[in-house]
């Protein structure tokens, strides 16, 4: 299945990107030229880290009908930028923090494991590049 977007250019270091689902305003610092008026390419990339084992783990949650005990889900990302050009991600690392009561936490791991290593795409591609670790936070409420 192919994929396409569609970038433009807005002027100074601001574009639009036009992707499945919505449009991306993307743009840099004032210091190296833009007017900080949309999201930075590298942080999206965290973002679309995110977003794709949320949305594995919470619909593995859904499905091991284990969903009604967390409350909360918030999923954290770090990642270390190389100091020399092409600055790129060389440590990548990813909390998941689930609050709740009575929570399955046998569950929520298996979960976890799941879009880890085996349903996010973005997390393997992150794995060509960067060494990439995770963690898992439970907070009885």
């Amino acid at each position: 299945m192919e994929h396409k977007i569609k970038t433009e250019w807005r002027g100074k270091m601001a574009f639009n990107s036009f992707v499945i689902g919505g449009e991306v305003a993307l743009d840099s610092d004032e210091a190296v030229g833009g007017q900080g008026a949309g999201v930075r390419p590298k942080s999206l990339m965290l973002s679309a880290l995110s977003g794709c084992t949320g949305m594995d783990v919470t619909s593995l949650m859904k499905k091991m009908r284990i969903d009604e005990n967390v409350s909360k889900f918030t999923i954290d990302v770090s990642a270390n930028l190389t100091d020399e050009h092409p600055k790129v991600y060389d440590k990548v690392h990813v909390v998941y923090t689930f609050e709740g009561k009575d929570m399955n936490e046998t569950k929520l791991e298996k979960a976890v494991t799941l879009s880890v290593e085996r349903y996010c795409g973005v997390f393997e591609m992150f794995r060509q590049f960067a060494e990439v670790s995770h963690e898992i936070i439970y907070k009885e409420i």
